[in-house]
């Protein structure tokens, strides 16, 4: 037996007899579920109404996903996209033969939306933040952005862990006994375990964020824990994606030879961080 080495091949889920709680929709819901609980937490903190959290809920769940998509179609797969317009917004494939919904719709199959990127989800996290500061706190984005990011950070922990669970983004073989043999998707040699590798910097990262908060005065500071997580999570990113297996076709090398599509990609959000972190900060009052 070898010790250094785990086998991977947990259950999809939870079964209820009627119903399977995926791993991977737990966290998701584990992620939203403790963000608003943090987060109602610093809404008091500021004196803000904490029933502004319904419409930050809503803000940041549908912008989320839009985002996620969109990136996936533009950054990624564009060139399938531009033939397959429909395919953005419906949750069908075109498959001459096929056919979806109980053989309603002839030549299109169901697949569900595949392909989702998180800095599409950044960028669209961010515009949204813009809109609802604006409208709902009139404040400065930075001053939500400032506080999003510390639960966000959380929130990430929890979706790489089901991303592990679903056996999904791991990394390459280590070439040794040490990694983690993911058996559910018919891996035989060790791997890195990468999900994991991100899944306990991002929880090191809120747990840096949330003292930063509580315990200096640095959230006074406009802009500076956005930056903070910026620098930090996209640089993370970057490292622990040289040891990830590419995942999907098109996520391989892009523009620089030793870089993928992803790393490119958290470049300039690693910029725009040491931005915000080095600038001369507006202080605000909470």
């Amino acid at each position: 037996m070898n010790f250094l080495s785990i086998v991977w091949d947990p259950s999809i889920g939870i079964d209820l007899g009627f119903f399977t709680i995926r791993w991977y929709s737990l966290m998701f819901v584990l992620a939203f579920v403790l963000g608003l609980r943090l987060m109602k937490k610093i809404y008091i903190e500021d004196n803000i109404d904490p029933k502004k959290l319904d419409t930050l809920f809503m803000y940041t769940f549908i912008s989320m996903l839009i985002g996620m998509r969109l990136g996936e179609v533009f950054f990624y797969n564009w060139g399938h996209y531009q033939n397959h317009l429909l395919e953005i917004v419906l949750p069908f494939k075109k498959v001459e033969g096929e056919s979806a919904l109980f053989g309603l719709i002839e030549g299109w199959k169901f697949t569900g939306f595949t392909g989702f990127a998180s800095h599409g989800a950044a960028i669209a996290i961010i515009i949204s933040m813009y809109f609802y500061s604006k409208k709902h706190l009139q404040k400065s984005v930075l001053y939500i952005l400032d506080r999003m990011v510390v639960v966000v950070a959380l929130g990430s922990f929890f979706v790489r862990l089901g991303n592990f669970f679903n056996s999904e983004i791991y990394g390459k073989e280590t070439g040794s006994d040490f990694g983690v043999i993911f058996k559910s998707a018919g891996e035989t040699a060790a791997r890195h375990p990468t999900q994991l590798y991100e899944a306990f910097s991002y929880l090191i990262l809120f747990f840096i964020l949330w003292r930063v908060y509580w315990k200096t005065d640095k959230k006074l500071k406009e802009g500076y824990l956005f930056g903070i997580f910026m620098i930090a999570l996209w640089t993370l990113r970057l490292v622990i994606e040289f040891l990830k297996e590419p995942q999907v076709e098109g996520r391989e090398d892009w523009v620089f030879n030793s870089l993928n599509t992803g790393q490119v990609l958290s470049i300039p959000l690693i910029l725009i961080g040491f931005y915000f972190v080095l600038r001369k900060r507006k202080e605000t009052t909470a």
